[in-house]
């Protein structure tokens, strides 16, 4: 072989070399953000971009890698790069984390951008229908914001600190602390150490003694406990573990499981798993209802509507457990829902990133009273912000609680913060609907008017009258769907209009034009035959107003009180019986004498005006008198009510 084939054949090699390398670097990466460790993932697909890959599933898994693990600011990074590849074709959820990564970065512009993209291609999502139907939710979280007065604890570490939990007057929580270096005690998801409960012994305004719970410690993470109002039975989360030691599934995986333990002699014993639990998804975070009778708690499992749901189930008197029940999608989106909380008063607290919010998981509160009706609420700054904000607990007798973030400026990578609430929020569903009531023809505000909304079973709302400027308010229901406004007034038409509730938003600008019941007679119309009026006749040879024909021209006046800008010609007529001359006079009288009746009767005299046509204008073909009877003579004896200009 000469030098050329030997050099040609080393650079294949070389080459081949290279190309196995990256490929095992590949596979050995994918295999770690497969398994969620995300740690090890970050890193090795650093490497593949420091060394010139650029590949589609490297961005993403960076971006994914990096937003599980709240690292906002890298995750829009790689984000970017994933967008910038040409022609690429990716979920919509790319979109929505990178959005959620760009708003928690204060990007916000470009997250708005990136929000609606994902809005106009996932419209049927219930992310998407939140953010569509609270398009000014931005000002309604600065709305809330301001009720808490916050400060971070003197128990916080450098390592993660959260999930507090009451008991009693101690404060138990999760921390990641003295869980040393070794491999053993590291998670590969973040390259953190496994957290382990502790409980904290007030001092003053804040906590002094920290100390680990023993008993309720192994070899894996624990977490978020929920402890009865005796203290005898705690519900608190682990992984996946067998004999007190981590373990994983067939993928690879450790799941989250809930366990029960009872207090004895100052152990916690008899630490069972709960039998909704499976080694095929994880449930997490338990917590009490006010009567201890029902637990909430996050889970993946079947029926999950997205990354992670809250649920519920019953805990029997005889000790048995219900089938876990998912809150459903007012509660629960494509996103994650976790760290549930319920109150004295059963108000429902959660973290999520699936409901409109300021960036990363933020608190949201619900009264779960009525799970139909229900009005979700972002409790706003100070307790949100644009990192992670979950696990937020208050006691609403003290008004005093606590709650976990990452947010910049804390002493590890979560940290513990107490408040106070000072303005307590309200959960009330208070959705307004404003409007207007118009009249159809002359579009001129109704005042009076009664409105009243209907929901689609037809049921009654509330309703109101509307004001002098034909404006109305009034509250109305907070659940989604489809309602109808109804406004009624004496002498129209009841008119209508439908509006949607999405998300209890207010309505607003809605018009509602009312037609009149009797219509509006064209110009050169006389109301006695518009109207269908016995016709006002005269006796012959007289020009005074007969009992019958009174009531007609009372009616003729009622109709133009109906409207006030209506003008009016009387024009009254004679028969053939005497010289032209005679009757010209005759007929003006008789015009005279029915004007003078209508201003007598509190009609506006600008609005009448009469003129006598004498026999010019016959009602029928009696030219003669030997032509026709006394009857069909009479019907030309007569005043007609003309509309004018």
């Amino acid at each position: 072989m000469n030098k050329k084939s030997k050099y040609l054949l080393c650079s294949l090699l070389m080459a081949f070399a290279l190309v196995t390398a990256q490929d095992k670097k590949t596979k050995k990466a994918k295999e770690n953000f497969d398994s969620y460790s995300y740690a090890p993932a970050i890193e090795s697909y650093e490497d593949l971009v420091e060394n010139g890959y650029s590949e589609e599933d490297i961005f993403k898994n960076l971006g994914d890698a990096n937003y599980q693990n709240a690292n906002y600011s890298e995750a829009a990074n790689w984000y970017s790069k994933l967008f910038a590849i040409e022609g690429l074709t990716l979920d919509a959820d790319y979109m929505y984390r990178y959005a959620q990564s760009l708003k928690s970065s204060k990007e916000y512009e470009a997250s708005d951008v990136w929000m609606q993209k994902y809005q106009a291609t996932k419209m049927a999502d219930v992310r998407a229908k939140k953010i569509v139907g609270n398009p000014d939710y931005m000002k309604k979280i600065e709305n809330n914001s301001g009720r808490y007065d916050i400060k971070s604890l003197g128990l916080n570490s450098v390592a993660s600190d959260f999930a507090p939990a009451f008991r009693g007057e101690q404060l138990v929580f999760s921390s990641a602390r003295d869980s040393g270096t070794v491999a053993k005690n590291i998670h590969t998801w973040n390259n953190k150490s496994f957290t382990n409960l502790y409980s904290a012994t007030p001092s003053g305004d804040d906590f002094g003694a920290v100390s680990k719970i023993a008993s309720l410690n192994k070899k894996t993470h624990e977490t978020s406990a929920a402890f009865t109002k005796d203290g005898s039975t705690v519900y608190f989360t682990r992984n996946n573990s067998e004999n007190g030691k981590f373990s994983r599934d067939e993928d690879g995986v450790s799941r989250l499981k809930i366990y029960r333990a009872n207090l004895k002699d100052g152990n916690w014993t008899n630490i069972t798993e709960l039998p909704f639990n499976a080694d095929g998804y994880s449930t997490a975070h338990p917590a009490l209802s006010p009567d201890e009778r029902k637990l909430y708690f996050a889970s993946d499992m079947e029926g999950t509507i997205g990354a992670s749901d809250i649920f519920v189930v019953d805990l029997n008197e005889d000790g048995s457990i219900g089938a876990p029940q998912n809150l459903g999608n007012n509660i629960n989106t494509e996103a994650r829902e976790t760290f549930p909380f319920v109150t004295a008063s059963n108000a429902l607290y959660f973290a999520s990133d699936g409901h409109p919010g300021l960036g990363g998981l933020d608190v949201f509160a619900t009264k779960i009273d009525d799970m139909d009706n229900l009005y979700i609420v972002n409790v706003g700054r100070s307790v949100n912000s644009e990192q992670d904000d979950f696990s937020f607990i208050i006691n609403e007798e003290t008004k005093k609680g606590f709650f976990a973030s990452n947010r910049e400026g804390g002493l590890g990578s979560d940290d513990i913060y107490g408040f106070t609430e000072t303005e307590e929020i309200d959960l009330t569903c208070n959705t307004i609907v404003e409007g207007i009531v118009k009249d159809e023809e002359t579009d001129g505000p109704l005042a009076g008017a009664k409105v009243a909304i209907f929901n689609t079973n037809n049921e009654l709302i509330s309703e109101t009258i509307s004001g002098d400027d034909g404006s109305f308010a009034l509250e109305g229901d907070c659940r989604d769907g489809d309602y109808k406004l109804v406004a009624s007034k004496d002498e129209y038409n009841n008119g209508d209009k439908m509006f949607a509730v999405v998300s209890a938003n207010d309505t607003s600008g809605v018009e509602i034009a009312l037609e009149k019941t009797v219509k509006r007679a064209p110009v050169g119309t006389d109301l006695v035959q518009f109207l269908s009026l016995k016709p006002v006749y005269f006796d012959l040879d007289k020009a005074d107003i007969r009992p019958d024909a009174s009531a007609t021209i009372l009616k003729v006046i009622e109709y133009m009180n109906l409207f006030p800008d209506i003008k009016i010609q009387v024009q009254s007529h004679t028969d053939v019986k005497a010289g032209e001359s005679y009757n010209q006079r005759l007929s003006q009288q008789r015009a005279d004498n029915t004007v003078t009746y209508l201003i007598s009767n509190r009609m506006d005299e600008s609005r009448v005006s009469g003129e006598g046509f004498g026999k010019s204008k016959l009602a029928n073909d009696c030219t003669t008198l030997e032509k026709c009877t006394d009857e069909e003579h009479e019907k030309n004896r007569r005043s007609e009510f003309i509309v004018m200009e």
